[in-house]
């Protein structure tokens, strides 16, 4: 069985846009499909009609109203399996996962591995196959999440880990935030010119109405202030901006992430 599921090709990935920033990302091989994250039925059921896919299955990275709003209607409707944070009552959910479980979806022929990242909320998980990441809301193009739940330590770590990871690996995250992101990682980190480049050709994305993502975990290392905190330049903006200078990569990310609260 093992030899028989593959890599994610980058076409069978598709992006529906809902609401004002969120993504759904539909993954389809022949008649199936998957979504991840569904905060909003209609969308997904208009790419399922669009495209003539049946729905198999539901991957939740977390329980947030925008990323599981969809599931009771296409649960309803399609009756897909739905696979979510086993530490979260999740209506809908027919199997919670958790760190180090495999989900194997037989009919598109791929099998992810959940990773536990906490941080932007205490039971916050990922699905990782070689080359592809879906990572909700804890990894952002140039930013990472907010903290509803967990601790900075705990998403610093979360962060570090998934830094990790082959530096081709794509990387889907759930938010349209990459410009407002890459404004801050200006204001923190003002010399880096490959984020200068990732800059120019994110204006020029968003300007054809094409989405952001997905970024790669290279990328990240390279521009994303919150994966950068043990970078010379980083330390001292934000050892001038607080006041303090951070001991530490992790209370480095801490107060990064204060700082990106209110900016």
């Amino acid at each position: 069985m093992d030899d028989q599921h593959s890599k994610i090709r980058s076409a069978d990935i598709i992006p529906l846009p809902a609401f004002r920033d969120n993504y759904i990302w539909l993954l389809r091989r022949g008649p199936w499909a998957v979504v991840v994250d569904p905060g909003d039925a209609s969308v997904v059921e208009a790419a399922l009609q669009e495209h003539g896919l049946r729905l198999v299955a539901i991957l939740l990275t977390h329980h947030h109203d925008d990323h599981i709003g969809g599931v009771a209607e296409l649960a309803a409707r399609h009756h897909p399996a739905v696979f979510g944070p086993a530490g979260e009552n999740i209506p809908g959910l027919t199997r919670r996962v958790g760190e180090g479980d495999e989900v194997v979806l037989h009919a598109l022929e791929l099998r992810f591995t959940v990773f536990a990242i906490p941080g932007h909320t205490t039971t916050h998980i990922a699905y990782h196959t070689p080359g592809t990441l879906f990572a909700g809301d804890t990894l952002f193009s140039a930013g990472c999440g907010r903290l509803f739940g967990g601790t900075a330590a705990q998403l610093h770590a979360s962060l570090q880990r998934l830094a990790q990871l082959p530096g081709d690996t794509a990387v889907y995250s759930a938010h349209e935030y990459t410009l407002a992101n890459l404004a801050f990682a200006r204001a923190a980190e003002p010399v880096n010119p490959a984020r200068d480049a990732w800059l120019a050709e994110c204006e020029a994305l968003r300007a054809a109405g094409r989405p952001t993502l997905p970024t790669s975990i290279e990328r990240e290392r390279r521009i994303n202030p919150f994966l950068r905190t043990d970078a010379p330049g980083l330390i001292d903006t934000v050892a001038a901006h607080s006041g303090q200078r951070p001991a530490s990569s992790a209370e480095c990310f801490a107060a990064l992430r204060r700082w990106k609260d209110v900016f």
